[in-house]
């Protein structure tokens, strides 16, 4: 997540759709007094200023607007320019399943991945309950339980999507593909029938949203 009170935007990172590499990016225009959270390295040289922080929920790099709350205000969120990437679900699930299979700390969602085949893991009631808990919009959405998107940008339509973000800035940066996990590059042919309408269920509300589709 990246805080710019000077800018007066907001980039919210939801987890697995390329905003790593969208927080790389944007932390190398960051002003002094931007508040950098996540593990980029200018943001990991900057975590130290996060202690004086007194946010309602939790700080990390995936925090959403209603984490926030006591850092900014509802009335000063609604001021602000908010973005947030977003991706096609059947994609991204490919994504983070192999991205947990490469991690080494402890959580369930990791000792799930490394214990299952890709089928299980999307079987598995831990993942439907996880995806449907948090569906994109909830990223975006403050303590008093308001949207405060402005613009979502997809990781697939990214440099049309992306237009409005830099005419808020007024410049433009690279985004690099950062964060790559080993896993095949047609996200397609992971699925059976089965587990293709598996996830078409879970993120049903994100698929309506955003009109995806399991082909593209």
């Amino acid at each position: 997540m990246i805080i710019s009170p000077g800018r007066n935007f907001i980039f919210v990172h939801i987890p697995k759709t390329g905003g790593s590499s969208m927080a790389l990016a944007l932390e190398e225009r960051a002003h002094k007094d931007d508040i950098l959270i996540g593990d980029t390295p200018k943001a990991k040289r900057r975590k130290g200023r996060l202690d004086t922080l007194r946010p309602k929920g939790r700080l990390w790099k995936h925090s959403t607007l209603a984490d926030i709350d006591g850092i900014v205000s509802s009335e000063v969120l609604a001021q602000m320019f908010i973005f947030t990437l977003v991706r096609n679900p059947w994609d991204r699930m490919v994504s983070y399943y192999h991205w947990l299979r490469d991690q080494h700390f402890e959580h369930a969602a990791v000792s799930l991945a490394k214990s299952k085949s890709f089928e299980g893991f999307v079987r598995d009631a831990q993942t439907a309950a996880t995806f449907q808990a948090a569906p994109y919009a909830s990223y975006v959405t403050d303590a008093t339980g308001q949207e405060r998107a402005t613009t979502f940008v997809r990781l697939e339509a990214l440099e049309a999507d992306l237009a409005p973000v830099w005419d808020h800035l007024g410049f433009r940066v690279a985004v690099p593909h950062v964060n790559r996990s080993a896993r095949p590059k047609d996200y397609r042919m992971a699925y059976t029938d089965e587990t293709a309408d598996i996830v078409a269920r879970i993120c049903a509300v994100d698929i309506a949203r955003f009109g995806y589709h399991f082909s593209a």
